[in-house]
């Protein structure tokens, strides 16, 4: 019999389904109104019963069972099961509230959508699993709401299937993450197979004794090749180099999932992982450098690639590469809460700046090309002043959240000793200039400066009519439709609907890193929660140096990575408010530099060239020898060949005559009487002949 909390905790993920249910499978009968309002119920009702929970767990509640037992095999148990503690509680929080200002967001933007009742259903579905897995306490359902999030991603990206590049996009997504989950799923498996079971407490238990094993006929260490195969998992949902390439392009899907999913939850469903697997990964110094250098890599160059986008979606996108880049950097000095710290304040300002830039959108009647913008602050007040917020957060600004949580990963970095540490420290903090210089590059040119728009532009890109193009996919009309503001037209401010969750978002993008970081970095918040070796504990050491988040911020006043932020924000106003030319000429002295860039370092060509296309010859190879020679030239018609034969050559014997019919009885009696008795023949035939 369930306690009144466990029902509680099943209120939680179901709720959020049953919404997605109803507008699924009722939305053309209830309409368009109430198939939001039950999804946004559904959604609101499990953020009061995270809030709720969270109550329970600060007075020292925490839980740990299987609530249904799916299935048993060789003394594995497959099970449904709820893990609630202080990470757990803090990661229903991020999901539930961005999830409800998105859902609310969602009923301005995606006003005149014919598909609006299956999007709901879409993003309610799509909360469901992300609970599912960080509510989780066994690899089965990890695996479960792991893949979950990734199928309605793959949804939401191709929402306006009519659209090829958002079927491209769609399907880029969903394989990029089966590679992943392939490295994923292996993890699990060496677990399932040396540990016997596939409960946390009970795997972390043996963690120690997992350490001492080796991978079979390979020696290479069962830990490292664990950690290893699981991080894999955590590169494809949290686009880490080389499995980012489907993040950027995911931004064909409708802004308010690119707040939901590719910035707040899903694509930090690794970092969550990470942080839930740390007993195991403070057992292999291997996987945790591995991360490291990962990490590293893609907080700095995926952050260069914001410098070039001119679509103001793919700016967000690349930064929330950057910043996931900063998070896994955290993970790999063994700094486990400063990444979910930063993980929870980038997930209010990131989902923030997204709905601001889809703010943005609306307003310029779907027009994304930044350079058909400028001089916006004067029309929409709101937006403007909500995305400046979230611009300073990013950046690291002091006394706002993303300066609290950033600022402490570059400095555990900076502590740390592990191998690659030197290299992290140097991608991190010069990270934190590209990051200023390209955030306030977007600002400056959305705005500021000169009115670009109701003009006849010249830029016609991809990123001028993405938004909304397949809106009204009914329309025989629809390619004659405009985008962008007409010659006259001016922006104007969206409606409260979006503007709400900005103003909703801000708040914590500014103040919740100044209320939090004592407990959950300094604090005991993940005591219990979060393992880390007495070697690894970097944050251990910062705590002797934390005088109290006031204190950290005048400090962070006089340090270089806000000097480097400021020298970004100075850069990228002179560039691009009062020599807009210098940008133009550097680009074209460095033409082979910003190729490279636009081209995003060719990761794409690369695969095309040898993943797609090899898998392009190994289909065909395959259809050639398999399917036409082996099957259809063997099997089928060789069958059918030698059937004919055959009976071309029975046809031979089988005459109708008398006399032939005699004359193979005679032959055939005289070959079984000389295979009978071959030597009496052989003596009497010679005699003969004698």
């Amino acid at each position: 019999m369930m306690s009144a909390m466990q029902k509680l905790y099943l209120l939680v993920p179901l709720a959020p389904l049953a919404g997605s249910v109803i507008a699924g499978l009722f939305g053309r009968v209830i309409g368009r109104t109430a198939a939001h309002v039950v999804t946004i119920l559904g959604v609101l009702v499990a953020l009061i019963a995270s809030l709720i929970i969270f109550d329970d767990v600060q007075a020292g509640n925490t839980f740990n069972g299987a609530l249904y037992t799916w299935a048993t095999s060789g003394g594995i148990k497959f099970e449904v099961g709820f893990l609630i503690d202080q990470l757990t509680v803090m990661m229903m929080l991020v999901v539930t509230f961005v999830s409800l200002m998105v859902h609310i967001y969602t009923i301005g933007y995606m006003s005149e959508d014919p598909g609006y009742q299956r999007f709901f259903s879409y993003i309610s579905l799509f909360t469901f699993s992300m609970l599912m897995l960080v509510m989780s306490n066994n690899f089965l359902q990890l695996f479960f709401g792991w893949e979950a999030v990734g199928l309605v991603s793959y949804l939401l990206i191709g929402f306006w299937y009519t659209r090829p590049t958002a079927i491209y996009a769609n399907l880029k997504a969903f394989l990029v993450n089966r590679v992943g989950d392939f490295g994923f799923l292996l993890g699990i498996g060496l677990i399932a197979a040396f540990a016997g079971s596939l409960d946390y407490a009970t795997v972390f238990a043996k963690a120690s004794e997992l350490a001492k094993l080796e991978v079979p006929a390979t020696g290479w260490p069962l830990m490292t090749a664990i950690c290893v195969c699981l991080f894999i998992g955590a590169m494809g949902k949290s686009a880490q180099v080389p499995l980012h390439v489907w993040l950027p392009d995911s931004m064909e899907g409708p802004t308010p999932i690119s707040a939901l999913i590719h910035a707040a939850t899903m694509v930090t469903a690794g970092i969550f992982m990470v942080t839930r697997m740390s007993p195991l990964f403070e057992m292999s110094d291997a996987a945790l450098s591995f991360v490291l250098v990962i990490g590293a890599t893609t907080a700095l160059f995926m952050g260069f690639l914001g410098i070039v986008q001119h679509d103001i979606k793919r700016v967000v996108a690349y930064s929330t590469l950057s910043q996931l880049g900063y998070m896994t950097v955290a993970l790999g000095v063994s700094a486990y809460p400063a990444a979910v710290f930063h993980l929870m304040t980038h997930a209010f300002f990131k989902a923030l700046l997204f709905l601001g830039a889809g703010s943005v959108i609306i307003g310029m009647h779907h027009d994304q090309d930044m350079r058909n913008m400028g001089g916006l602050r004067k029309y929409m007040k709101i937006t403007w002043i909500t995305s400046l917020l979230g611009s300073l957060a990013l950046i690291g600004f002091p006394f706002l959240s993303g300066f609290y949580s950033k600022d402490s990963i570059i400095e555990a970095v900076a502590e740390s000793h592990r191998w690659g540490s030197s290299y992290a420290y140097f991608c991190v903090i010069l990270g934190v200039f590209i990051t200023a210089f390209y955030s306030f590059r977007m600002y400056f040119l959305v705005f500021h400066g000169e009115e670009r728009f109701g003009k006849a532009h010249e830029h016609h890109d991809h990123a001028h009519d993405t938004e909304h193009a397949d809106e009204h996919q009914d329309d025989d009309h629809d390619e004659d439709r405009h985008h962008g503001l007409a010659p006259g037209q001016k922006p104007h401010e969206s409606p409260w609907v979006v503007t709400m969750p900005l103003v909703l978002l801000a708040i914590p993008s500014v103040a919740i890193g100044f209320f939090t970081i004592d407990p959950m970095l300094f604090g005991e918040w993940f005591k219990g929660v979060v393992t880390i070796a007495e070697a690894n504990n970097v944050l251990g050491e910062l705590a002797h140096e934390f005088h109290g988040p006031v204190g950290m911020a005048l400090h962070g006043l006089t340090s270089l990575p806000f000097w480097l932020a400021m020298g970004g924000v100075a850069l990228a106003w002179f560039f691009y408010l009062k020599r807009p030319d210098i940008p133009a000429a550097i680009q074209n002295r460095f033409a082979g530099l910003h190729r490279l860039l636009e081209n995003k370092y060719y990761f794409d060509r690369f695969n095309e060239i040898v993943f797609a296309a090899g898998a392009r010859a190994l289909g065909r190879g395959l259809w050639k020898a398999g399917d036409q020679t082996v099957i259809d030239g063997v099997l089928v018609n060789g069958s059918a060949a030698a059937i004919g034969w055959l009976s071309r050559a029975s046809r031979l014997v089988q005459t109708g005559y008398v006399y032939t019919y005699a004359f193979w009885v005679i032959l055939g009696v005289a070959t079984l009487l000389v295979w009978m008795f071959p030597q009496t023949w052989l003596s009497r035939l010679l005699g003969a002949l004698a």
